[in-house]
């Protein structure tokens, strides 16, 4: 019994009622003019759903009557018609919603009035003759009857509003077009989510690896020149390391900042020096116009780079590093090696390594992690184009 209920006690089923009735009250005006002709309202819904904008409001009112609080889940489009295909289903969904709606427009009239008829009859007076027949003998048994109109027009009402959602949601569902843009906005906002994440991995994870090593050599070397020199280090790694953090939440909070605020590698003097204060030997050598790079490249090599010191210091300590950029005519080549250590991170251990094949990968570029003649290397190739 409760389970019977449970629909009739809903929001939901009575703002469905509400949008079955919407369309009728068009209807009930025109049978007022004219009731000899009931079908021309529906003959005036064929120029009319081939609006493009007659789908939006369609999608509006569908989401927001028969569907409340599901929105974006509610499997119905708010967009315009773009194609005749979407317009002919804007024009079905019309004639349907007007036939429904007559039918629950029936049902909730019609039903009522039957009961009523039917108790009047048992109480022993004359059926009106509205529905119950004239000449019928009032008779008790009549009254076994009543009820029944009453619960046809509850099941009529939570069953036409399924059904008008139903059709809702294939009338008025997104069309091949929008269902694949939705596919390439979800696209994009995942990849910019692993950007974002890339991002504070590598930013962060270096500055705090810098000053963890500079804070445990200083406090090993016993020395107050040092100490002092391993502070400064650790001051301007966590200036530019908050900076960072800055840029990144600037993407966050603004769809629309550029691309072009990230570090490039122009400014990669500064994360060697930061790997030199470490107490890490680093022998680099840029060759090639490193300013003329294109803006994504120059960006994703930055943190190719970025990573790659940050693993050397994290997993080697203090051996020396060589690094190597040069700028071909339509390559960027970038190599970071150093020996072997006891602990070696393997191919897919951690997000870093993982982090930098997908920076090449997005740039059409390749990169090799791993052990090389007794060193770690990481070489990374990538297009120009």
């Amino acid at each position: 019994m409760a389970r019977f209920l449970r629909p009739l006690i809903r929001g939901t089923t009575y703002t469905r009622l509400v949008h079955l009735w919407v369309p009728m009250l068009i209807v009930s005006v025109w049978m007022y003019i004219m009731p000899t002709r009931p079908w021309v309202p529906a003959l005036f819904l064929v120029p009319i759903g081939l609006i493009p904008a007659v789908r939006l409001g369609e999608g509006v009112q569908a989401r927001l009557l028969l569907t409340p609080g599901e929105d974006e889940g509610s499997g119905i489009s708010v967009e315009p018609s773009a194609t005749w295909r979407d317009r002919f289903r804007t024009v079905l969904w019309l004639e349907v919603r007007m036939l429904l709606g007559t039918l629950a427009s029936a049902a909730t009239a019609w039903m009522p009035i039957l009961t009523y008829d039917l108790t009047a009859t048992a109480l022993g007076h004359e059926p009106t003759g509205n529905i119950v027949w004239k000449g019928a003998e009032p008779h008790w048994a009549y009254g076994l009857l009543a009820p029944v109109p009453l619960v046809v027009m509850c099941v009529g009402v939570v069953g036409l509003g399924e059904l008008i959602t139903l059709c809702a949601r294939r009338l008025l569902g997104p069309s091949a077009a929008e269902r694949l843009a939705a596919l390439e906005e979800r696209t994009e906002q995942l990849l910019e989510r692993n950007r974002i994440a890339r991002e504070l991995h590598d930013s962060i994870g270096h500055a705090l690896t810098v000053a963890v090593i500079q804070a445990g050599a200083a406090r090993a070397a016993g020395d107050p020149e040092f100490t002092d020199r391993a502070l400064t280090a650790i001051e301007d790694t966590g200036r530019a390391a908050l900076e960072d953090l800055e840029r990144v939440l600037g993407v966050l909070r603004e769809a629309d900042r550029p691309a072009s605020s990230r570090p490039t590698l122009t400014e990669a003097d500064r994360l060697l020096e930061s790997a030199r204060s470490s107490g890490t030997r680093v022998d680099a050598e840029l060759s090639g116009p490193l300013e003329t790079l294109p803006g994504p490249v120059s960006r994703e090599g930055y943190r190719i780079l970025q990573e790659s010191l940050t693993n050397v210091l994290r997993h080697a300590g203090g051996v020396p590093v060589r690094v190597r950029i040069a700028v071909a005519e339509d390559t960027l080549g970038l190599e970071v090696r150093n020996p072997l250590t006891a602990e070696i991170p393997g191919p897919g251990r951690g997000s870093g390594l993982r982090g930098i094949r997908e920076r090449a990968a997005l740039l059409g570029g390749r990169a090799r992690t791993g052990p090389d003649g007794g060193d770690w290397q990481v070489h990374v190739e990538l297009p120009l184009g």
